[in-house]
Formats: C-alpha cells, structure tokens, sequence
C-alpha cells in the first residue's frame, strides 16, 4: 500500500516536489493540489482529516470550486505539510517587520511634496539608467529581507514567482486589494531571498523581472487600500528590479502605476512627471500596447488640469498605438489594457472634462462608459464599479436624474463587495453631484445612501 495514502502518516515532502505539483502550489490551484494527491494514492477521507475539512468541502473543491481565503489557505498547507513558501503564505511576525511596509506614522511626518520630489528623482535615476540596483533610494524605500537564500535557483522557481503574481493579480481585479495584498507580501518574503541565489544569467534576469512585477502589485494592492508610503516603498523597489531585468515595458507601467496613485490625490502636475518618465521607457520597449496606456493616461492627468486640446490629443494618439499594437505577445503586466480598457479610459476621460470643462463632455462619456460596463464580467468587478460611478455621475450632470441615481445605487452596491478604498473614494464626486440635487428624491437618497457606505466601518477596514 502507498505509504503517503494510509491514514496515520502525512504526504511525504517528495509529493510536494513535483513540478506539476509545484506549479499547481504556486498558483494556489488547490482542486489540481487535491488532483494530485488522489493520483498518489490519498483518498478524499484522508485529505479532509488533514485539512479540517469536511468530505463534502473536498469534493466541491475537487469538482473545481475555487479556494481563495487567507486562512484556509494557511491551514490546508499546514495540515498537509506543505512549506508555506510554496504556496507564497510565508506572512507570520517576522515577514511582516522584514517586508511589509514600515509603519505608516514616521514617513507621514515628512511631508508629501517632499516625498514625491524624492520618488521622481529616484525614477528618473532609474528610468536612465543611472542608478545602480542596491545604491541608496532614501528612507522610503523598504528594507530588505533577510531570509536564509536557497542555495541555487533555476527557470522553474521563477516560474512559481510568475504563476503566483498572476493568480493574485486576479484576486486583486475581482475583489480589490485589500483581499489579497497579505498574500502579495507574504509572497515577496519567499521570492526576494532568492535574489542572493546562484542560477544562470538568463534565469537571475527573469528573477529580476518576476520579482519587480511581484512590488509592482504589492504596490498597486497598497494604493487600493490606501497605503500611499507603502505604495511609493513597493513601485520604488520594482523600478530598481525591472531595470536590472532589462525589462523597459514593466519600467513604463510601474511609472503609469505612481502617476495613478498621484492622479487619485488630484496631483495631476506630479501624475504628468511620472507618466513622462514612462513614455521614454515605453517607447525604448518597442511596446505600441505599453504607450497607449501612458498615452491615456496623460489625458487624464491633462483633463484634471482643463486642458482640453492636449487630452483630445492624447485620447487619439491612445486609439492609435492600440490599434498598432500586439495583443498576442503582450506582458501579464499590460495585457489587462484591452478594448473593454480604452472605452473606460475615454468614458473617464471626458467625464472629468464634464466636470472641469463642459459639462457637454457628457455625451462622449455615457456610450463609451456603458459600452465598457457591459463587457465587463464579474472577474474585474472594481473597474466595473469605477465605471459605474462615473456613468451615474454624467447622467446626474445631464440632468437624467432617476436614471442617474439607479446607476448609482448599482455603484455603491458593487462597491460594497470590494475591499479597495479607491472605489469608496471614487464615489465621492458621484456624491457631491447628487448632493447638488438634493431637491430630487432619488438624487437625496443616493447622497445619503453613498455618504453611509463611506463612513461605515465596513468600507474603512480594507
């Protein structure tokens, strides 16, 4: 009989070694995990005793049902005895000091001019080429993790890095960042340590790339949840990596993802200098797909301003290089800029000159708007929500107020399901619009129902 199937022992940690086994590990598939062992001779009984779970839970689960919180997680490799790191949920005490962002208290006290004058002048650095992986990049940047090194890496290690990156970059779509951004950190704490590794050139330059895609979503599950410095911290460290990976694409979309960050404090001018820095590395990348999404998003930046010509400009050139552009051999970190993507830019965009410019912007931005609501599926739920409020507020601008306060009801009602401060506060201008009309009833209660929802405690815990 299979020794790793009978009751009393546990799976022996040569399954766990397996490269089907690993990938499946890494992506956090547990219905193939659960595969996997059945193959090996565990039956279902016996992976329900290991794992707490009741026999119905593993059947559901081996019939594809998908397992994504943390501490079900935790407590399946636990009980099966799988290295934590395996499945990225190394997060315990002392991952948190060594890769978490340091507390948010002593960096608030420099100011926030200060800071970014400080992460521009590291980008441009990097963006150039004149900074060196591993030189001084201030006080905001994280330190660095001291974990004991695997010994020698190769191509299928860094593969685990990628597969994990994808998998919590869907989490971070569908349900926001505040539900998987641990993950995403607990992940890093394994990946890092093999920065000190031995492996050949060619694996040590994807590392690189891999690692900095991993703080590129550390940082952007950051934003979601409100932790600029941690943000700054994570986008700075990706930009050193992505550099030293030779990777100008990711340098490019790291740049747009600080702008973004800088966007949503309504600092446009500071957005504008990032977005800049990213157009030099998105051209040098060769990546017509990379430029269209800092081309769109200098429009937005160049709308918040009202500078009406520029961002017509923008939005064209952004048609443009999408049209041009491959679609097929594009970077997990680009691929998301899709057709559905360029509607909700140019509905965004001409929303935000509905508000600065003229308000006849409107009738550019509800189709396109609508146009991107409807393709979009639950699997990217908060820009679905991002959508929906800046529709309701341009039907509440067109004067089509019951229509107006039905999208936002919608808005608020998806929002209530993502664990992202940035959908919270994107509602806030739908608010103040309705406010504005508090002399209509659905345009009062949708006021009133948006201002409980922002100061439930519920949306403030992401």
């Amino acid at each position: 009989m299979n020794s790793i199937g009978s009751q009393s022992s546990s799976v022996t940690p040569e399954a766990w070694e397996d490269a089907e086994m690993r990938n499946a590990l890494a992506a956090r598939e547990v219905s193939t995990i659960y595969k996997l062992l059945r193959r090996k001779g565990v039956s279902q009984r016996q992976i329900a005793a290991m794992t707490g779970q009741s026999q119905s839970e593993v059947s559901e689960i081996l019939k594809g049902r998908q397992v994504m919180a943390y501490d079900v997680l935790v407590r399946i490799a636990d009980g099966l005895g799988v290295p934590r790191g395996y499945m990225g949920l190394a997060y315990d005490e002392v991952t948190a000091q060594r890769v978490a962002e340091r507390s948010e208290s002593p960096e608030a006290e420099e100011p926030e001019n200060v800071k970014r004058r400080k992460f521009l002048a590291h980008a441009a650095a990097v963006a150039v080429g004149a900074h060196v992986l591993g030189a001084d990049s201030g006080s905001w940047v994280s330190n660095p993790v001291l974990t004991p090194a695997p010994g020698r890496i190769g191509m299928t290690d860094v593969r685990q890095v990628e597969a994990a990156t994808r998998a919590l970059r869907s989490l971070d779509y569908q349900y926001g960042g505040g539900f998987c951004r641990d993950a995403v950190v607990a992940q890093l704490s394994w990946g890092q340590q093999m920065l000190n590794s031995s492996g050949a050139e060619v694996v040590k330059q994807r590392l690189h790339v891999a690692l900095a895609d991993l703080h590129n979503l550390a940082g952007w599950t950051s934003f979601d949840v409100g932790l600029i410095d941690s943000a700054r911290n994570h986008f700075g460290r990706a930009l050193e990596l992505a550099k030293a990976g030779e990777s100008d694409e990711l340098v490019a979309n790291i740049l747009y993802r600080m702008g973004r960050v800088y966007l949503h404090k309504e600092a446009p001018d500071d957005a504008l200098k990032m977005f800049q820095l990213g157009q030099i590395a998105a051209q040098q990348s060769g990546s017509e797909l990379a430029v269209a999404v800092i081309c769109a998003n200098q429009a937005w930046a160049y709308a918040m301003m009202g500078h009406e010509d520029q961002t017509m400009k923008l939005i064209g050139r952004t048609r443009d290089e999408f049209a041009r552009a491959n679609h097929g051999e594009a970077a997990d970190w680009v691929k998301f800029f899709n057709e559905d993507d360029v509607y909700s830019m140019i509905g965004t965009v001409h929303t935000v000159l509905a508000q600065q410019v003229d308000a006849r912007h409107t009738k550019y931005a509800i189709p396109a708007l609508t146009r991107a609501i409807d393709s979009y599926g639950d699997e990217v739920a908060r820009n679905k929500a991002f959508n929906l409020s800046s529709l309701a507020t341009n039907h509440l601008l067109d004067g089509d107020i019951d229509h107006g306060a039905r999208v936002g009801v919608q808005a608020v009602d998806l929002a209530q399901h993502l664990k992202s401060k940035r959908v919270r506060d994107r509602l806030e201008p739908l608010r103040i619009e309705a406010d504005k009309r508090r002399n209509f009833a659905d345009a009062r209660d949708l006021a009133d129902l948006i201002g409980r929802f922002s100061d439930s405690p519920e949306s403030n815990a992401v």
